[in-house]
């Protein structure tokens, strides 16, 4: 029971590291894209931006919320 618990274990923290390893994957490009501006020039922003990185913005939320335990996901 041991050795399987153990195997069960190995198999479940690689699975973990591999998702956490895409997430920073993902956390860099979005950082990288931020910096950037999200390859805007500023003298072309127009509405449709907002909305664009308001978009990005809420489904950020969700994942934050659910992370920290906030907003719909609160105790």
């Amino acid at each position: 029971m041991t050795t399987r618990r153990a195997t069960d274990n190995a198999k479940a923290l690689d699975a973990f590291m591999t998702a956490k390893f895409q997430i920073d994957a993902m956390l860099e490009r979005l950082k990288a894209l931020s910096d950037d501006h999200f390859e805007t020039d500023p003298d072309e922003i127009n509405w449709g931006h907002v909305g664009t990185l308001n978009h990005y913005g809420s489904l950020l939320r969700q994942i934050t919320d659910a992370a920290f335990k906030e907003g719909e996901h609160a105790a």
